[in-house]
């Protein structure tokens, strides 16, 4: 009985979860059961396909990439696809010149963005800016 390898990999950005499943296949990336070449908005789809164009033709052609996406805004799910595809394909190679590439070409590609929306407070509008006060 031959064993199948998959690799599971997260990225998040603000509220955007994205979860990768890598296996083997013919290098077909889905995300969100949409294949990535026909994704609805070219600035997404170029952010996303960034991991993969600096892995390579060789590596991409082996394996099956299936993306799951919940929350945020566009942008901000197509960052955390890019996060979950860049960590998926180096803990699939296991190659750390491909790492090293990745961290030299855009450090988030492997590694979070910790930035969150700060919350908003009593006495004002927003987070920082308070109502002014007028004393007559």
């Amino acid at each position: 009985m031959t064993t199948k390898r998959i690799v599971l990999t997260s990225g998040k950005r603000k509220t955007a979860v994205a979860r990768a499943t890598t296996k083997p296949g013919k290098g077909r990336i889905r995300v969100n059961s949409i294949p990535l070449e026909i994704y609805p908005s070219e600035l997404a789809r170029m952010k996303m396909q960034e991991p993969l164009v600096l892995a390579g033709e060789d590596v991409i052609k082996q394996i099956d990439i299936t993306v799951n996406i919940r929350g945020g805004g566009v942008i901000s799910q197509a960052n955390a696809a890019r996060t979950a595809i860049g960590r998926a394909l180096v803990q699939w190679t296991q190659d750390p010149e491909l790492r090293n590439k990745y961290m030299h070409y855009d450090r988030s590609i492997l590694i979070a963005d910790s930035r969150r929306k700060e919350i908003k407070k009593t006495g004002g509008p927003g987070a920082r800016a308070r109502y002014q006060k007028s004393y007559r």
